[in-house]
């Protein structure tokens, strides 16, 4: 269980290598603001797709440090996506945790296009559009993991 631990922790999120990298979809979400969110739009930079769910106990633990990330480093986009859910139920989340710009995904077609397995999830996209990194399930230290790809992926 502690192997487990210190791979979860510190080995997987270092797994940004080239070799397994693959285009990112092109897809358009609506935005919960109003908007179109294009992984294209964000070209050039590092971005990170963080999935979750309102109703995921996980992800309440983590979104707060992943916008604590996000609040620190506003040179990388941090794209939180509700998955599965209504707009109502979305802004509440979004209100609660103090997220913006937050993406909308209610038919939950993510989960094919990023295979999405569980939540959260976090999908690491390097600054080419390439999908560099999938980080599923609960991180307690996804800010170290994220810091680590930013400098890997510049």
């Amino acid at each position: 269980m502690l192997a487990f631990a210190l791979w979860k922790i510190f080995l997987a999120p270092r797994a940004l290598g080239v070799a397994s990298a693959y285009p990112a979809p092109r897809i358009a979400y609506p935005k919960l603001d109003g908007g179109t969110y294009r992984i294209s739009d964000h070209r050039g930079r590092v971005q990170f797709l963080d999935f979750y769910a309102s109703w995921c106990d996980p992800c309440r633990l983590e979104t707060p440090l992943v916008q604590q990330y996000a609040r620190a480093h506003p040179d990388v986009a941090v794209v939180p996506i509700d998955v599965g859910e209504s707009a109502p139920i979305a802004a509440r989340f979004a209100k609660r945790f103090g997220l913006s710009d937050v993406v909308l995904d209610p038919k939950a077609l993510s989960q094919g296009f990023f295979q999405i397995q569980g939540f959260p999830t976090v999908v690491v996209v390097d600054p080419q559009g390439r999908i560099r990194a999938t980080w599923s399930g609960f991180n307690p230290a996804i800010e170290m993991a994220m810091a680590n790809a930013q400098r890997s992926l510049r």
